[in-house]
């Protein structure tokens, strides 16, 4: 398999794009198209792929699904966005055949070989009033599977069982909005569904709606991108397309999903040096929820996820890579917090780059327990070696937030943070985040 160590891009130089993870036996599995060249002067796509990852920062290419091998039976420049999901013990590919059919393949595994089980499209063209393509699987809390599909305008279908034929007709999407990156009136091409709480998501780019029905109607909330969220290094967008009108807002192809407890968004970039609309990157980013169920505006960086940078000042509690014990909730100091932490939870910030050896690691924390709380600093695992101990003491409210701060021993190396929490009561504390630095001068 060939292997990628990144950040943001996913998967640098190689016009991996429109992405779309799922998770599966605890691995992400990244489903893409490609761009075939930085020389392209329009959209040239020959091949879809298949990458994977443990922790969503080394990458491994799994299986390139070529057009010769669907019932297309010959090569093919459109091999447009894709999405694959796992079940029955096999992994089941979708398709776009251009703008115009879905196709499946299915496999048993994201490693292929993979076979055309209709020898036809599975969506063919006319079957609604939309271009059938860009699809995407969602699966409900019973199990029911779901294909949504669509440009600017969507469809919703209920798949059988067999993941390879459609239960029933499908459903146009109420949605009391439309509004995307070119303005009032029109939303953008491929949607999207997940569901948290008990609330169905529907978006299509960066933007979303929200619905306590899967069918809808979708209530319209906004974008999760927001231009003070995007790094300064990316706000410059090829104009070749979209002309002066293009922004951080258009062609954001891409899809939420949730892994560790904690929730991202991988969506389509071409800002960096080199790129174009026609030759894209693929980014992730963390996901952050209000209290009333919408979503905050994420932070797109090159360092993206999965690993950390002590240098680059505070670490948000909220930007783990596992949660056990612990949920994520609005701070009053504003951002996001983490609560209900109590004996036995763990936070995991994995990968933590250019830290200080014997760092001094401080913590904005809120604790009303009385007897106070100990934060446990471990290298590697949970129950790796202690590197540190921090007293927090009761603040005097859950309101009330201090920065308590402790040293550690470790040596100046790439470590896998491990928090784990020591204390008597239902909740020890509150974190709100957390920082390393060079040992004081005496």
């Amino acid at each position: 398999m060939r292997k990628h160590v990144a950040g943001n891009p996913i998967v640098k130089d190689k016009g991996l794009t429109d992405p779309h993870i799922v998770i599966h036996e605890d691995r992400a599995y990244l489903f893409a198209t490609h761009d075939f060249s930085q020389e392209n002067n329009g959209f040239l796509m020959k091949d879809w792929w298949v990458w994977s990852s443990r922790d969503m920062v080394n990458w491994e290419h799994e299986s390139t699904l070529r057009p010769e091998d669907t019932y297309l039976r010959k090569p093919f420049d459109d091999c447009w966005a894709t999405f694959g999901v796992f079940r029955n013990g096999k992994c089941y590919w979708y398709f776009s055949a251009g703008p115009n059919d879905i196709g499946v393949v299915v496999a048993d595994s994201a490693a292929g070989p993979w076979k055309d089980p209709l020898g036809k499209a599975l969506l063919p063209a006319g079957l609604t009033t939309t271009d059938q393509r860009d699809p995407d699987v969602f699966f409900d809390d019973d199990g029911t599977a779901y294909l949504v599909f669509g440009t600017f305008d969507y469809f919703l279908v209920r798949l059988n069982d067999d993941m390879i034929s459609l239960a029933e007709k499908p459903h146009p999407i109420a949605l009391d909005r439309n509004f995307g990156p070119y303005g009032e009136g029109k939303t953008d091409d491929k949607p999207s569904l997940h569901k948290r709480n008990g609330i169905y998501y529907l978006s299509w780019s960066s933007y979303y709606a929200m619905s306590d029905n899967v069918y809808g109607p979708y209530t319209f909330k906004g974008s999760v991108i927001a231009p003070e969220g995007v790094a300064p290094e990316l706000r410059n967008i090829p104009t070749a397309t979209y002309g002066k009108d293009a922004t951080i807002w258009h062609d954001r192809h891409g899809n939420f999903f949730t892994w560790h407890n904690q929730w991202y968004y991988t969506c389509n970039d071409k800002s960096l040096p080199g790129r174009t609309d026609f030759f894209r990157d693929a980014f992730l980013s963390h996901v952050h929820y209000r209290d009333n169920g919408e979503m905050a505006p994420i932070q797109l960086n090159e360092l993206g996820v999965g690993h950390y940078d002590a240098s680059q000042g505070r670490i948000e509690a909220e930007d783990y890579f596992n949660a056990v014990n612990a949920n994520k909730r609005q701070c009053p100091e504003g951002g996001f917090e983490i609560r209900d932490i109590r004996q036995g939870s763990c936070l995991v910030y994995p990968n933590v780059m250019n830290l200080p050896g014997d760092s001094l690691v401080s913590f904005r924390v809120a604790c009303e327990n009385p007897a106070g709380a100990t934060i446990e600093v471990r290298a590697n695992r949970e129950q790796g070696p202690v590197l540190g101990r921090c007293q927090v003491p009761c603040t005097g409210g859950w309101t009330s937030y201090q920065t308590v701060e402790c040293q550690l021993r470790n040596k100046p190396e790439k470590i896998d943070i491990y928090l784990v929490f020591d204390g008597q009561g239902d909740e020890l504390l509150r974190l709100d985040w957390l920082s390393f630095g060079s040992r004081p001068v005496d």
